[in-house]
């Protein structure tokens, strides 16, 4: 999604093929794994006590809690095949010290114990990429992320008895993919979400602290080991009363009062005011804390003033994993830095290893918020000043340029991220602008399109307010926007996007200008995603015309229309225009490009796509080997359109009821996909989503509900919940349930795909009437109450093949 994006987008024939021309800067994802590599997940163990876990927090009480995740986490009862747990409640209650806590207590149960940022997929696929970094750090040194994250997948698949603590969950849906298909360890999460968690899953609401363990907590963290007077412990009482036995409130105050003896508790309640009691009852956390910071700011400020400004600048970038050199500025003391975060560690305001610190959201919520009246500058923005300088002074030279930046660089990408959704109104900073653009690209090419929505919005604001809403620039900016939403399945806000980009070039370069084109096509192949094929063909049509009269009737971009307009065809299900459209679109490829080109390559695959469509699977498959022979040969056995090949011609086989050769060629294709392009690309999910389409087919229903449940989750995570691939697969996962005879599940989730077709592609959508066709169907066997076979109705969606 670099600036070349608002060229021609080559939209290939229906969801089974692929087309690309001028991509610009693009990223394979190519990893190829030596030999020894590709098994060694098996032969590598870890040493007793392998762990990443924090230190060992101090956590008073709760052995209720403690009782309960042991007896969540060990439940033998026949059918409980993934040990799992769930601690979820308010910002600062203990849900991290919980959790921390009973790793520590029972490390010596475990194999490995590995804790885990969960705020985000990207932070989950980082965290694992750690452990292959622990494992086999000779071969991670060389090896990309995605290849990274499958060995750590692959080895917690080989190895039992782990525990993975999943922390702070943002999205319970992003844990599917892990405890849906790694069964031989323990899984505990931490989140603030209480709602949205599988209806198996077991969950503990955790609440603040009893009134005598919140007393005890902070006597212990006051008074260390010497026993408090009974006028102390009465104090302490009424203290962490107005603190509301919150635990976070607590641990401050008591940090606080640790490191300045001289003042007394009574004297500490006396500085918060009397306004906090009042706060407190009502649970305000974050007004409660603000009270206890300012406390302890107040006398950083005068003692430590560097200590304040670390913090400030942390508050803006991600919570977790902020490296200490991020923090260090150019010609700025380490050691310096190192005091400032030990003082900030004493004052429970962060925490710290030897390289990352993290520091509580809570916290980060209340230092963004202005809390004095500073005319010139206040706070909070010369820390948010301070964050951009540090995360642009570490970025050069930008990925790609120099591989050694390349990991570097992807382990800012959250605090990029991070930074670009809290920008205050109105702020901009130019070269922090390109990051963002930059750090899309790399997110887009790596296959995580829709997560760069954020950094896209931040962008095209700053081209916007600086160059103006007709800006060559600031289009392709509208326009790079518009393609991300359309990835995350978000047409109502991709398609009045593309048309104000159409109308602005139309308007600032001419109607027939090669961009004014581009957008066209690029808005008629959103009408397509959308189902609109009314709106969709007819500006296929005239774009295709267009480009013959302007550039001639062999040009690239007037075989890419030609291509785009076929395809329109074919999901109108006019196979009769769409199939010599493609022929003659792959003859002029021929004849100008040669029979190996990449594009000529792109078109025979989409040609056989519509035999194929057609039912005329004589002519598809052996054109989809043709295609993937040369593929192999051309490209190379990994390379990702040699591995669109492989499963295209597995689907044509399962079309053509050759089970016994798609199978493997499925399971082949997904494979290598996982280890090439991870285990979240797009790609994959659809290979893991076709081979338990084969699965199904060849009627081993065992095999394939769990692998369409794990890929359903993953499409939710990675393209969103109502993005079309999702649907589809959410569709097929009912329809193997109705399959399995459960219409228990299998008409809700119907019913919820319905709804969502409905709303996404509109009443008439073929998708949304096959929806309907399989809810009714469901419905009357259930009505009948007969065992009727699912495969009678024979209505499901496509499988997601290219």
């Amino acid at each position: 999604m670099d600036e070349a994006a608002s060229g021609p987008r080559i939209k290939a024939a229906a969801e089974r093929s692929i087309a690309a021309q001028q991509i610009g800067n693009a990223y394979t994802g190519d990893v190829v794994l030596p030999g020894e590599a590709l098994h060694a997940a098996e032969r590598v163990t870890a040493a007793p006590g392998t762990s990443n876990l924090p230190p060992s927090p101090l956590c008073l009480g709760r052995e209720e809690e403690l009782t309960w995740l042991r007896r969540t986490l060990t439940d033998q009862r026949e059918g409980a095949i993934t040990q799992s747990g769930t601690v979820h409640g308010l910002g600062g209650i203990g849900k991290s010290t919980l959790a921390l806590h009973y790793a520590h207590r029972h490390r010596g149960d475990y194999t490995l114990t590995w804790w885990i940022n969960a705020t985000s997929p990207d932070e989950i696929e980082t965290s694992l990429t750690t452990l292959t970094q622990t494992l086999v750090p000779g071969w991670a040194a060389t090896a990309g992320r995605g290849a990274q994250v499958a060995w750590a997948r692959q080895w917690l698949a080989w190895y039992p008895g782990w525990l993975l603590v999943y922390d702070n969950v943002d999205n319970p849906d992003d844990l599917a993919p892990y405890t849906g298909a790694l069964h031989q360890g323990h899984h505990l999460a931490t989140s603030r979400r209480t709602t949205g968690w599988p209806d198996t899953a077991p969950t503990l609401a955790l609440g603040n602290l009893h009134a005598d363990d919140a007393t005890a907590l902070l006597c212990r963290l006051v008074f260390k080991d010497t026993a408090p007077t009974p006028r102390q412990q009465a104090d302490a009482r009424a203290l962490t009363a107005d603190l509301g036995h919150l635990p976070l409130a607590i641990k401050q105050a008591g940090a606080y009062l640790a490191q300045n003896r001289g003042i007394s508790l009574d004297a500490y309640r006396r500085r918060l005011g009397t306004k906090l009691a009042k706060t407190a009852h009502g649970l305000d956390a974050e007004r409660t804390l603000a009270r206890v910071w300012n406390v302890t700011l107040h006398v950083l400020e005068q003692a430590d003033p560097l200590a304040v400004q670390v913090l400030h600048t942390a508050a803006w970038l991600a919570p977790d994993g902020i490296p200490h050199a991020l923090l260090t500025p150019p010609g700025t003391d380490p050691d310096d830095i190192a005091e400032a975060t030990g003082t900030l560690a004493a004052y429970s305001m962060i925490t710290t290893t030897e390289t990352t610190l993290s520091i509580h959201r809570l916290v980060q919520t209340v230092l963004r918020t202005p809390q004095t009246s500073d005319p010139q500058r206040p706070q909070h923005l010369q820390g948010r000043d301070s964050a951009e300088q540090a995360v642009l002074h570490s970025l050069a030279p930008p990925p790609g340029q120099d591989s050694t930046t390349d990991s570097q660089w992807d382990t800012l990408i959250p605090h990029l991220i991070t930074l670009a959704a809290t920008a205050p109104p109105g702020h901009h900073n130019v070269p922090l602008t390109d990051a963002y653009n930059t750090t899309a690209n790399r997110l887009h090419h790596q296959g995580h399109t829709a997560r760069t929505i954020p950094l896209l919005e931040a962008v095209l604001a700053q081209r916007e307010r600086v160059l103006g809403d007709t800006h060559p620039d600031t289009l392709i900016s509208r326009n790079n926007l518009a393609s991300a939403y359309e990835s995350a399945g978000d047409l109502r806000q991709a398609i009045p996007l593309l048309k104000a980009v159409l109308a602005q070039r139309g308007q600032v370069l001419g109607d027939t200008h090669p961009e004014t084109l581009a957008s066209r096509d690029n808005l008629a192949s959103a009408y397509q995603a959308a189902g609109d094929l009314r709106r969709a063909i007819p500006l296929h049509e005239t774009t295709l015309t267009q480009r013959e009269q302007a550039l001639g009737d062999t040009h690239p971009d007037t075989l890419i229309s030609r291509n785009n307009l076929a395809s329109a065809y074919e999901s109108a299900g006019d196979l009769g225009r769409a199939i010599p459209l493609l022929k003659a679109v792959l003859a002029q490829r021929e004849q100008a490009l040669g029979d190996t080109h990449p594009d000529t390559l792109i078109s025979r695959n989409n040609l056989a796509g519509a035999y194929k469509s057609a039912g005329d699977l004589r002519q598809a498959i052996p054109l989809y080997e043709a295609t993937l022979a040369q593929r192999e040969r051309v490209l190379g056995d990994t390379h990702p359109s040699t591995l669109i090949s492989r499963n295209n011609l597995a689907s044509a086989y399962e079309s053509a009821g050759d089970l016994r050769q798609a199978i493997p060629l499925h399971e082949a294709a997904l494979a290598q996909r996982e280890r090439v392009l991870g285990d979240t690309h797009p790609d994959t999910l659809s290979s893991r989503n076709n081979l338990a389409s084969a699965y199904e087919s060849a009627g081993d229903l065992r095999q394939a509900i769990p692998l369409y449940e794990a890929t359903l989750a993953q499409f939710e995570h990675v393209l969103g919940d109502t993005h079309p691939s999702t649907l589809i697969s959410r569709n097929n996962l009912a329809y193997a349930y109705q399959a399995a005879g459960d219409l228990e599940r299998a008409i809700p989730l119907y019913e919820a795909t319905l709804a969502q077709f409905e709303h996404v592609l509109g009443d008439t959508h073929p998708h949304t009437l096959t929806s309907r066709t399989n809810l009714a169907a469901a419905r009357a066997v259930q009505q009948r109450n007969t065992a009727t076979s699912a495969t009678d109705y024979d209505r499901k969606p496509p499988s997601g093949t290219e």
